[in-house]
């Protein structure tokens, strides 16, 4: 009895026990398991050949442009590239890599257009790149040694094109003692006269109507051939003439020869030395040759930011508004959008959806649009708010053309722009305070603005303190606002620069880099300011956020 009813063991079909053969291990089972988890799949072989082809004309093609860049001194981008190229070999060809083939584009033109935009503006901050500076040294030293003279021994002439029809270019001349002669690339010059063998008879001027295989160029069209004041015709090293002007042709001699061992130009006309100086070729009596070329000069860009003269008069202006301007525009908005959301909050308010709709308008209508519409409401001569104003009390502000003025239409654009904003996040904010901390407030005989003060304000700041940081932020670089509706105008009287009223870091900053005026264009100095404005920016997010400590503690007090 007590056998029967011993629990027999449980038996599995065989059907159900799963083999193993020898030609698949159970090692190489789990290993196909665990790809399959991890997303790779078995390769076929054309998918290989089409990816390594792929690889192979991608790193050709990375490789030519490594090579022209690096020829015309662009060294960072070729980094860049370099390090794209590389990133994509090690994930293609690697296996354990393979996840990383998903996002290897983005990953290409993240480094490209955003990661190498913000180093090379850090490597612009510390160097002359600007109007003047615009080339490298091998492409401006070129440019340089085209430049010629006409030396005391040298003859000029005036001179006729003729072009034969595998466009070759000949020159008839005539010098100031009437003698003619025939000029051609790499063939000495030689004496001719019109009916010689191969020249045709003159016209009235004493200039052949025809030479040997060669037609009579039109003057005007002559005179705008570009290729033709390239073109040396004589023998290289011995007497030259080349084309100067659309009348005259000279035996010209190249200028500046650069000595490649001392790093300093010399000037053939006259014997002077020009020594390389931060990017400019100068002599010892200031005299300068250009163009420049754009060469480090560490920190001077952020020297002149704070110290020089012509820009420490307006940049003093610029800062001031800069800070004034997110702080007043932070308050006024907030201040607007909480009396209105507060407003709103009482239940017995009428018609509560139709105005809150109405004041979301704003909002909704992109700002582009809204900042023109205010400059051509606000504008001093045209606009309906100076003519109602000239209507009804006989003077209106002059909003473009005074800088008060314009500082007060931008801050009253902007109330507009940004007051429905903070309506909505106020709105939403005072409905999550709860009812009966209220009620015991009353209870406990505090007054309205008690209320408003001890209980709303500390408990409202805790949900909306970030988004006021980030409001703040946003206005200290509001570029669209400032450059749409005054282009930061009015101009300050006696800058050096094209700075204005109502300009900030940021607008400065670009009339610097990319409006020509005054001194030029000055992509150094404008990546330098940025960097300022980074430094300025972050550390007013950072001394911002310790108030949201303290008003995380006023809630917990409250």
């Amino acid at each position: 009895m007590l056998r029967d009813n011993v629990p027999q063991p449980f038996l599995i079909p065989q059907a159900l026990v799963p083999t193993f053969h020898e030609e698949e291990p159970m090692s190489k089972a789990v290993s196909g398991r665990s790809k399959k988890k991890s997303g790779m799949t078995e390769e076929s072989s054309l998918s290989k050949l089409i990816r390594i082809i792929l690889l192979v004309l991608f790193d050709a093609g990375a490789v030519w442009f490594i090579q022209n860049a690096l020829s015309q001194g662009f060294d960072q981008l070729a980094i860049v590239i370099g390090i794209i190229a590389v990133m994509f070999n090690l994930i293609y060809l690697i296996p354990q890599a393979y996840p990383f083939r998903w996002m290897s584009f983005g990953l290409g033109f993240l480094i490209l257009f955003t990661i190498y935009p913000m180093v090379f503006t850090i490597y612009v901050a510390f160097t002359n790149y600007g109007d003047g500076h615009l080339l490298t040294k091998e492409q401006a030293l070129p440019i340089i040694e085209k430049q010629v003279f006409l030396p005391e021994t040298g003859k000029s002439y005036s001179w006729t094109a003729f072009q034969s029809d595998a466009g070759d270019y000949a020159l008839w001349l005539i010098n100031p003692e009437g003698e003619t002669f025939i000029a051609k690339p790499g063939v000495e010059l030689q004496s001719a006269k019109p009916g010689d063998p191969g020249i045709g008879e003159a016209d009235s001027k004493g200039i052949p109507a025809t030479i040997d295989g060669y037609k009579r160029l039109n003057p005007l069209f002559a005179a705008t051939d570009k290729n033709l004041v390239n073109i040396k015709f004589g023998i290289e090293g011995g007497k030259t003439v080349q084309v100067r002007s659309p009348s005259e042709a000279a035996e010209l001699q190249i200028r500046y020869q650069y000595d490649e061992a001392t790093g300093t130009i010399v000037d053939q006309s006259n014997g002077e030395i020009y020594y390389d100086e931060e990017g400019t070729f100068t002599s010892r009596t200031g005299k300068t040759i250009a163009p420049g070329y754009r060469t480090e000069i560490g920190f001077k860009n952020f020297a002149d930011f704070v110290t020089s003269p012509a820009l420490r008069g307006p940049l003093v202006q610029i800062v001031t508004w800069n800070f004034i301007f997110p702080t007043v525009s932070v308050l006024s908005t907030f201040a607007l959008g909480l009396a209105i959301a507060i407003m709103f909050n009482e239940p017995d308010f009428p018609l509560k959806r139709l105005i809150r709709s109405l004041l979301i308008i704003p909002y909704t209508i992109p700002g582009l649009i809204s900042i023109i519409i205010w400059r051509g409401l606000l504008n001093s001569e045209f606009g309906i708010v100076n003519k109602i104003l000239n209507d009804l009390i006989g003077t209106a502000p002059r909003w473009t053309t005074e800088a008060f003025w314009a500082q007060t239409a931008i801050l009253l654009v902007n109330l507009w722009l940004g007051y429905p904003y903070m309506m909505l996040v106020t709105s939403g904010a005072l409905q999550s305070i709860p009812s009966d901390i209220y009620e015991a407030a009353m209870i406990d005989g505090a007054t309205g603005w008690q209320r408003f003060r001890r209980i709303t304000l500390p408990l409202l700041l805790i949900a909306v303190g970030p988004l006021l940081i980030a409001s703040y932020v946003y206005n200290f670089n509001n570029f669209n606002l400032i450059y749409l509706f005054i282009a930061g105008g009015p101009p300050i009287p006696g800058a050096s620069t094209q700075a204005g009223y109502t300009d900030i870091l940021i607008s400065y900053v670009y009339k610097l880099a990319f409006e020509s005026g005054g001194r030029g264009v000055q992509y150094g100095l404008a990546s330098a300011i940025s960097i300022v404005v980074f430094f300025i920016v972050g550390s007013i997010t950072l001394f911002q956020y310790r108030f949201t400590n303290m008003w995380e503690e006023a809630s917990e007090n409250a």
